[in-house]
């Protein structure tokens, strides 16, 4: 089951880079999504899988015994609130940013730059 959840964060971190490096700038907002999703099950797996125990330890037993940690999942919850605010907050700059410059490509919203300037390199 671990070797299936490595496999699967491994495709979540390869989908969110490619995303992340797009130029649309709606597909940036999803890659960092997915990115965040990502290192959510990265937490997950880390805090170990174990659906026959609760995840708290009774007074008086070790707490190696195969128990899951709780602290895990509540800092994935945690996360989860922050990830789904962020997401709220890009996709209203987002929307913006192509209200203001008619273009969904970052290469089309140079506005910043004086004019008369010279330009950035646009490929290396």
């Amino acid at each position: 089951m671990e070797a299936a959840l490595a496999l699967l964060i491994g495709l979540f971190i390869a989908v969110a880079i490619y995303l992340i490096l797009s130029r649309a700038l709606i597909r940036v907002v999803i890659g960092i999504v997915v990115l965040g999703n990502a290192i959510n099950l990265l937490i997950f797996v880390a805090g170990r899988l174990t659906s026959a125990t609760p995840p708290i330890v009774p007074p008086g037993m070790d707490a190696a015994l195969g128990m899951a940690n709780p602290l895990p999942q509540a800092l994935i919850l945690t996360a989860i609130v922050i990830g789904f605010a962020m997401f709220a907050y890009f996709i209203v700059l987002a929307l913006r940013a192509y209200q203001a410059t008619d273009a969904d490509d970052i290469n089309h919203m140079r506005l910043a730059e004086p004019e008369g300037e010279p330009r950035p390199p646009l490929e290396y």
